[in-house]
Order: structure tokens, then C-alpha cells, then sequence
């Protein structure tokens, strides 16, 4: 042969192998990049993508539970929430017309299903008497005094709605609370 042939299918062996080159190094380069992709995804480094795969459903299976977990207890908690004594209404009045300074008191203490009691104390110039009384549903067994009916009323409405309420009988008047948080009204 010749040596042109031989020098030009040397030239084409070279450039064949610089494209070798070229192509094993981009083949290298992609390859270390999709490893970094799943080191980043996975952790560890491996490229095992079933691995990889199986490994993500399983963290996402554990989210879920704790997911679930999570809202059973937020439910937990706001059931006890609507079981607490947390609305609260006091009439203050006199109880007797010859008494001033609206000493006697009815104070209803019920949670979000109308649940809890009623207090009394009715003060006298000589003696102070407290009287409690149950509350189920938002009614008692025991015959409830106007004053006690007031301030269950009150307590009952929701507190962010809760409109001054004026006292029917002239004696008395209404303290309502937000909470256990007592405010006296005009």
C-alpha cells in the first residue's frame, strides 16, 4: 500500500478516536451528573432507580401516616375543646328591693353543647346564699330563676356573634364574658 493510503486512514483512525474521546468523555460527564440527580434524590449515591423509587414510597407512606396521625389528634383536641367549660355569662343584680349595689349574682358557666352549671349567690343584709345548679343540653332539671336564664342565654350564643343583652327587670344586669375573661356592659 501506499503511504498517502496508509497517512489518510491513519488521519481517519486518529479523528475516529478523538470522537471516541469526545464521545466517552460527554458519556462520563452525563453519567456523574445523573449520579449527582440521584445522590441529591436518594442520599446515599446509589442509581439503582427501582431502589430509589421504592425508598421515596416508603418515606411517602410514613408522611401519610404521620399525616393521619396528626388529624385524629387535631380532632382529639378540638372535641375537647367543645367539651370545655369555656363560655361563661354573670347577671349581676339586687335581689331585694330594699338592697343596693347589685351584691347577687347568676353566673353560667357551659361548653358547645349547652353543658355545665349555673351559680348563684343572692346576698341579703344579713346572709349570702350560693346555689348551683346543673345544666345538660342547655336546660336544668331545677326551675331556673330569670336571672339564671339571662346569663345562660348569654353564655350560650357564640362569643364572636354575642350582642349586649339589657335585663328585662329593671334590678338587674348583664356581664358577659368571652372565654373566662368577665367585662361588665353599660
Amino acid at each position: 500500500m501506499s503511504d498517502t493510503i496508509l497517512a489518510t486512514v491513519a488521519i481517519g483512525a486518529a479523528v475516529i478516536a478523538v470522537l471516541a474521546l469526545v464521545l466517552a468523555l460527554t458519556a462520563a460527564r452525563r453519567l456523574a451528573r445523573v449520579r449527582r440527580d440521584f445522590t441529591v434524590l436518594h442520599g446515599t449515591g446509589e442509581t439503582d432507580i427501582a431502589r430509589i423509587a421504592a425508598a421515596q414510597q416508603r418515606r411517602l407512606d410514613e408522611v401519610t401516616a404521620e399525616l393521619r396521625r396528626l388529624e385524629a389528634r387535631l380532632a382529639d383536641a378540638q372535641d375537647d375543646i367543645g367539651r370545655s367549660l369555656r363560655h361563661v355569662a354573670v347577671v349581676r343584680y339586687d335581689a331585694f328591693g330594699d338592697m343596693g349595689g347589685r351584691l347577687s349574682f347568676s353566673a353560667a358557666i357551659v361548653d358547645d353543647h349547652g353543658d355545665g352549671l349555673v351559680v348563684s349567690s343572692i346576698h341579703a343584709r344579713g346572709e349570702s346564699r350560693t346555689y348551683a345548679k346543673g345544666i345538660v343540653s342547655g336546660a336544668s332539671a331545677i326551675t331556673l330563676t330569670p336571672e339564671e336564664q339571662q346569663a345562660l342565654r348569654s353564655a350560650s350564643r357564640d362569643d364572636s356573634r354575642r350582642a349586649p343583652v339589657h335585663s328585662s327587670p329593671s334590678h338587674s344586669s348583664p356581664t358577659h364574658s368571652a372565654g373566662n375573661l368577665t367585662k361588665e356592659q353599660p
